[in-house]
């Protein structure tokens, strides 16, 4: 199993070149940004991870350029959005961005997507909360058109072009992994239905043995094999035990969390987890 870890990217944070170069040097697998375009300052939202909404979330920096900045000073270390807020952006674009960041990196993207949940920050980019799913899938089906095919075309709901030139195509084949957000039975199969992967919090716990399980059962069901099918978990404790159990029931990667802090707190924090990474 391999171990990676979650930052917010910000500006009082680890500057991620340096960060990206640290966490190679130690045998880090990954290294996996959030984003949030910007945080509504209504707050209608509750945000699920409490009352207080860290002030993280509107400090983020761009995921791709963030990650084009640790990619440059690398050379083995994977770059992962964790996760990107795919139905506010645009599907075309951000198709040039995925495929332009896994050439520029010779194939070590991860793309990882979810729905995300602050209703007011989705409107803002002209997104319904009760849409956004099939608005996803329209755009990783036209996504993965422009990355496959010469004389790419869609014609969806929500995305919508005729035969096109689109390049770089990436280097990984056919494409970068999409991996999706979530826990729900609902996540899974929008997982084994247009996915590469899963992404489910351990915030809560997370039962490794039960929850391949579950995903195995969607697999089934859909006509695919689940051991091809991805699953990082993010929020992963850092204890060997948990660790181990991961992946004795087949998790492919436990990613970790990082504190938005400075250099030295987050690089000490680094030496800690040092020792769990094989």
């Amino acid at each position: 199993m391999h171990v990676g870890a979650l930052i917010f990217a910000t500006d009082y944070t680890i500057r991620m070149d340096e960060l990206a170069v640290a966490m190679e040097e130690r045998g880090f697998e990954s290294l996996f940004l959030p984003e949030h375009t910007h945080i509504p300052a209504s707050r209608l939202s509750p945000w699920p991870g409490g009352a207080d909404l860290p002030r993280d979330y509107w400090h983020t920096h761009d995921p791709f350029v963030a990650l084009a900045y640790a990619g440059a000073v690398t050379k083995n270390l994977k770059l992962g959005t964790g996760i990107c807020l795919l139905a506010q952006r645009e599907a075309i674009v951000t198709a040039k961005n995925v495929a332009s960041l896994d050439m520029m990196s010779n194939g070590r993207f991860i793309f990882g997507i979810g729905g995300g949940w602050n209703v007011e920050e989705m409107n803002d980019h002209g997104v319904e909360y009760k849409t956004r799913f099939a608005q996803i899938k329209d755009q990783v089906l036209a996504m993965k058109a422009l990355w496959t095919e010469e004389d790419a075309a869609y014609h969806g709901e929500f995305v919508n072009f005729d035969a096109s030139w689109a390049h770089p195509k990436p280097v990984q084949t056919p494409h970068p992994p999409v991996i999706l957000g979530g826990e729900t039975d609902y996540t899974l199969r929008r997982v084994v239905d247009y996915c590469d992967g899963w992404l489910p919090r351990a915030r809560h716990g997370f039962d490794a043995a039960e929850n391949m399980a579950r995903l195995k059962k969607f697999a089934d069901g859909a006509g695919r094999d689940a051991s091809q099918i991805s699953v990082s978990v993010f929020g992963a404790p850092g204890d060997a035990a948990t660790l181990e159990s991961y992946a004795e029931a087949g998790v492919t990667r436990a990613i970790l969390t990082l504190p938005s802090a400075p250099r030295d707190e987050v690089l000490r924090l680094l030496d800690d987890y040092a020792p769990l990474v094989k």
